[in-house]
């Protein structure tokens, strides 16, 4: 398997899936979106500010730019809703250049970083990006689980309507 391909697969997943899921979104009112829906990150608007925190302003800068900044997981990067959404799709549209970007050997090395506690951590590559794409899906999750209690409709996500989807398209 061609790791570049893979990995492009994902990062297309995911703002595919980022697409879908705020526009879910959209449809609540701001006391649902702002309500203790009891998520690790509590609200809707929470985790989706968890979400711009660690895939973007940590993950991404330290596989684009070897830095690891130290930003508290739970840190509300971004108060208002509507630039929420908009920096979420912005930061999962910066996947896809940068993995191209990467010679296919980059993907058997190793990702080197600082741990939000301050240590050094040296990780499989590969792996590591892996984790970014899953920690995503893994809080999409809970919040379609929010949403169905909220009684909203729920976007569905799995990553084959996406292969699907662009199976159809010209």
């Amino acid at each position: 398997m061609n790791p570049i391909a893979h990995f492009l697969t994902l990062a297309r997943y995911n703002a595919w899936a980022t697409q879908r899921l705020l526009d879910g979104v959209a449809a609540l009112s701001e006391q649902d979106y702002r309500r203790d829906a009891g998520l690790f990150f509590k609200s809707i608007h929470g985790t989706l500010n968890h979400l711009l925190v660690g895939e973007h302003l940590i993950w991404r800068r330290r596989f684009a730019e070897g830095l690891s900044p130290i930003v508290a997981l739970n840190d509300e990067a971004e108060p208002d809703r509507a630039s929420l959404a908009e920096r979420l799709l912005q930061g999962a549209a910066h996947w896809q250049p940068l993995i191209e970007s990467w010679p296919v050997e980059r993907f058997d090395g190793v990702l080197s970083y600082t741990t939000m506690r301050g240590t050094q951590a040296t990780l499989p590559f590969a792996a590591t990006l892996a984790h970014v794409f899953n920690h995503g899906t893994h809080h999409r999750g809970q919040i379609t689980a929010a949403l169905t209690q909220l009684g909203q409709p729920c976007p569905e996500l799995d990553l084959v309507y996406m292969l699907q989807q662009e199976q159809t398209q010209p």
